[in-house]
């Protein structure tokens, strides 16, 4: 579907995508790099971060906010590590799926 979509921008004349932020819909990244390959594919924070709630009880929703802000604004690739193994540390245990939903979007985070 996403390639179908893509292709037909393409065709209408969008030449070049410098960068594209998405939700982490399947198939979405795969087709932007087959349509404009030299696009820089990013996965949306805010998405990233409401997809999380989805595997937290409510009343942890504040605390794993606070606790992934440090990820998400960290200044370079090696501090949001750090702290997002805090976080694994901190909150892994008990959510496991938010680790590895992150670990998954890494690349495009």
């Amino acid at each position: 579907y996403w390639l179908h979509v893509l292709t037909e921008l393409k065709n209408r004349g969008v030449a070049d995508v410098l960068m594209v932020v998405c939700d982490g819909l399947t198939g979405l990244p795969d087709a932007i790099t087959t349509v404009w390959p030299q696009t820089i594919t990013q996965t949306c924070v805010v998405h990233l971060l409401r997809n999380s709630f989805r595997y937290a009880g409510r009343q942890h929703w504040d605390a794993i906010a606070k606790a992934l802000k440090p990820v998400y604004t960290a200044p370079t690739e090696a501090a949001a590590k750090e702290r997002f193994a805090e976080f694994t540390d901190a909150w892994g245990g008990r959510y496991p799926a938010i680790v590895r939903l992150w670990d998954n979007a890494w690349a495009e985070f």
